[in-house]
């Protein structure tokens, strides 16, 4: 990322930031609530338009239609507070849109949530729909995804739940950049930032 500005309307969100991510790092990014971490995600992936600077995901770019294509593909995605969405689908088709259906089966059983795949997402609590995000994300990677992009993933877990996911995310061989106000999610990460008004600083 060089000189990303993230803007929700006028207001900006994302002030100037730069940050290098090397490949197989692990990245934990904290702050306030507001303070623009969320934003920052969503502008890797194209969902948040209104955005200045450069962002590369493995040195390319994303300007045209078949780049963006290419950068979903790139980068597995575990959104805040997941939503079940507006129509009735099942968990399996949740895990299966990952790319490799059978891994991301396998992960939702280590997960404690293999048995809820013929439930309709709408019908899960908070954790089991966080657990089958997480266990949809494995199958990105095992289908080719490089880079996975986590919004406070351990957030409707309990203790154990967090400890468990934090192993599962940390463990995956791909680069990660974390939204978390875990300090044990935290821990497990090569490098600690911190957002404040948008703008990005070390603190481990």
């Amino acid at each position: 990322m060089h000189g990303v500005v993230c803007r929700h309307g006028r207001l900006e969100a994302v002030n100037g930031v730069d940050l290098d991510v090397a490949a197989g790092e692990r990245i934990a990014l904290t702050g306030t609530n507001g303070s623009g971490k969320t934003t920052l995600l969503r502008a890797v992936l194209g969902l948040h338009r209104q955005v200045d600077g450069e962002i590369l995901v493995g040195r390319r770019g994303a300007r045209s239609a078949a780049e963006w294509a290419w950068r979903r593909r790139a980068c597995a995605w575990i959104p805040q507070r997941p939503a079940a969405g507006r129509f009735p689908l099942l968990a399996r088709e949740l895990l299966a849109s990952s790319g490799a259906p059978a891994e991301a089966a396998s992960a939702a059983v280590r997960l404690g949530v293999g048995a809820l795949g013929d439930r309709p997402l709408s019908s899960l609590s908070g954790g089991q729909l966080q657990r089958m995000h997480l266990a949809r994300a494995v199958g990105c990677v095992a289908a080719g995804a490089g880079v996975l992009l986590a919004d406070e993933p351990t957030a409707a877990l309990d203790f154990a739940g967090q400890e468990e996911a934090a192993e599962v995310l940390t463990t995956l061989p791909v680069t990660v950049l974390v939204v978390t106000h875990d300090r044990a999610m935290a821990a497990r990460c090569d490098r600690t930032l911190e957002m404040a008004a948008g703008r990005l600083r070390e603190v481990r």
